[in-house]
């Protein structure tokens, strides 16, 4: 099963050029299985994302993109986002505490929202987006080899603000998901693996 874990829309975030519909359709087109929603600081799309995948069928999972001081974290499982900035570990044990999972997010982009190597202390840290498809390549292969090293589960998303960027990086999930609480349980067992669009098809990088 093959999933956009990092994904802007319009609505929510200001900066994404795509509603969640034309995500939507994108995502139906180059064979994805489920898109991730991860607007900045927001998931007040949740009801009408839920909406939508009962109507089309389509698996649609709302989280967030939040930025701490320290960089962006992706977050699943938390119901109420923090609006008030605060570090990386005490976003990270809010989000496990309620039983979520939170992700460092392209860790290496050079723009001051990228964990870097302060990922080393993030003890309850569930993941690394290694693979972040707004993101030079030799910055995704230092988070890559970070992973490698530390060991943590490494995902793969397009982090889109527009269709055509929709899946051009994604992570696979072996098993299948169904809803929210079996990615975060899928990520936790690092059941997961990220993936490149490449020539119509999903390819993965070496596991």
């Amino acid at each position: 099963m093959i999933i956009d874990t990092h994904i802007h829309e319009r609505k929510y975030s200001l900066d994404s050029l795509v509603s969640l519909e034309e995500i939507v359709d994108q995502a139906r087109l180059i064979g994805l299985d489920g898109i991730c929603i991860t607007d900045h600081e927001s998931n007040e799309i949740k009801e009408e994302a839920r909406l939508l995948s009962q109507k089309t069928g389509f698996l649609i999972i709302t989280g967030a993109e939040v930025l701490t001081w320290e960089g962006d974290v992706t977050v699943f499982g938390l119901e109420h986002i923090p609006q008030e900035r605060m570090h990386a570990a005490e976003l990270i044990d809010l989000v496990v505490k309620e039983g979520g999972v939170a992700i460092s997010a392209h860790p290496f982009r050079q723009n001051n929202r990228g964990m870097g190597h302060a990922i080393r202390e993030m003890k309850l840290l569930g993941g690394v987006e290694a693979f972040n498809g707004s993101t030079e390549y030799r910055h995704n292969m230092d988070a890559y080899l970070l992973v490698q090293e530390l060991g943590l589960p490494c995902l793969g998303g397009s982090d889109a603000h527009n269709r055509e960027k929709v899946g051009c990086y994604a992570t696979v999930f072996p098993d299948g998901i169904r809803d929210e609480q079996d990615l975060i349980q899928a990520i936790y067992a690092r059941e997961v693996y990220p993936v490149t669009y490449l020539d119509g098809q999903y390819l993965p990088f070496a596991r």
